[in-house]
């Protein structure tokens, strides 16, 4: 679920902290993709005529097509990507999770009842609620991954709590996910579309952690709050109070405690037992592991290993395999042009020393450039004399 009404919350009250952006924009970039995200969202899109993609024993395969298309076409942007897999849910969360059980044994009734009176667009509608990424899926997608070459991080609880630790650490630019609660953990730098497929025509949304809290006046530990109120995966929020109000209340008391205290009882009823503040630490201190002690390594792909695997057991065509490595060992060891910002260190505002060395060595490295136009041109012009005479 993530965030209620986030994303809509940001566009309305921090306009500039996000940007509509094209995937071949990322090129240079290493980017955490939440991978359960994104095998949902496979299970869900890759498929014919209503149902899922299959092999020859009808085992799924789905999940294997879109994460080999996807993948191939992000290191064929030039991104590094890095899959990180759910580890087991925090207990606070269980209680979302009893809902969305809940929610597909709804759906699995009106999926009966549709199958009976032979309505297609519903029947349609309820199998794509029932779809659930199971252990399975996530071990053949791991296995893909490692033939491919891609890393992949194991996350021990939550994957976006790990994507965004892997950001504040500097391995990786930013995260891939839907959820926004990414930012909530502290991602700097959120991605959503990035593995939606190019015939929805969906540009990749970028939000910024640090302009969000710039534009809106709130520090992280505020916004944290906000998304409490707005409502998460591991408490419930007050009913009632939507995002603006609920974003009115922050900017004006601060803080859930303070807000409680000047909430009006008779016209807001504060859940029972309201575990916000057990919410608050998971957000500040996830279980994670430490960012800094990750090591990614992109591979070789493995073409022999990948034919066996996507073309022996998943009946996957050849050809296309074959075509896939190729586009891996290009992406791997072609000559991508180097990002511009990759040159340049970001000098804190408050050291005007390191600023002024910085300008300078900037403008030296300038006129260098334009002294060498100059040459060259002269050169051609010596030249063209030469020619004429």
């Amino acid at each position: 679920m993530g965030i209620q009404g986030l994303a809509k919350l940001i566009a309305d009250c921090a306009p500039t902290s996000m940007k509509e952006n094209e995937i071949k924009n990322y090129f240079g970039r290493k980017i955490a993709v939440d991978a359960s995200m994104s095998i949902y969202q496979f299970l869900i899109a890759v498929r014919q005529e209503a149902n899922m993609l299959t092999n020859s024993e009808g085992e799924t395969t789905s999940h294997l097509v879109g994460l080999f298309y996807r993948t191939i076409r992000m290191v064929d942007n030039g991104i590094k990507p890095v899959y990180v897999f759910d580890g087991k849910p925090p207990q606070m969360k269980s209680s979302e999770l009893e809902k969305r059980q809940e929610r597909r044994e709804e759906a699995q009734k009106n999926l009966e009842k549709a199958e009976e009176e032979g309505v297609a667009e519903d029947i349609n509608k309820f199998t794509r609620r029932l779809v659930k990424v199971t252990r399975q899926h996530n071990d053949e997608c791991k296995e893909l991954l490692r033939l491919m070459g891609i890393p992949y991080v194991e996350a021990p609880c939550e994957a976006e709590a790990q994507c965004a630790a892997l950001v504040k650490a500097g391995k990786v630019y930013a995260t891939a996910t839907e959820d926004m609660d990414a930012l909530t953990f502290g991602s700097n730098v959120l991605l959503r579309h990035m593995t939606f497929s190019e015939a929805r025509k969906m540009p990749i949304k970028e939000f910024h952690l640090n302009h969000i809290l710039e534009e809106t006046g709130l520090n992280h530990d505020e916004f944290i709050d906000l998304c409490i109120l707005l409502g998460c995966d591991y408490c419930e929020s007050i009913k009632g109070i939507g995002p603006k109000k609920a974003y009115e209340y922050i900017k004006n008391y601060r803080c859930i405690e303070k807000i409680i205290e000047k909430l009006d009882s008779k016209k807001y009823k504060i859940p029972e037992d309201w575990y916000y503040k057990e919410a608050r630490e998971l957000f500040k201190k996830p279980e994670v592991t430490d960012g800094e002690n990750v090591e990614l390594k992109w591979n070789d792909p493995d073409e022999e290993g990948l034919i066996k695997f996507l073309c022996g057991e998943k009946n996957f065509s050849e050809d296309r395999v074959k075509n896939g490595v190729k586009k891996l060992m290009k992406g791997r060891h072609g000559s991508t042009q180097g990002r511009l910002d990759s040159f340049f260190t970001v000098i804190p505002k408050n050291n005007p020393v390191k600023r002024k060395i910085l300008f300078y060595r900037l403008k030296k490295m300038v006129l260098r450039k334009k002294e060498k136009h100059h040459v060259a041109k002269d050169h051609i012009k010596e030249e063209n004399k030469v020619d004429l005479c």
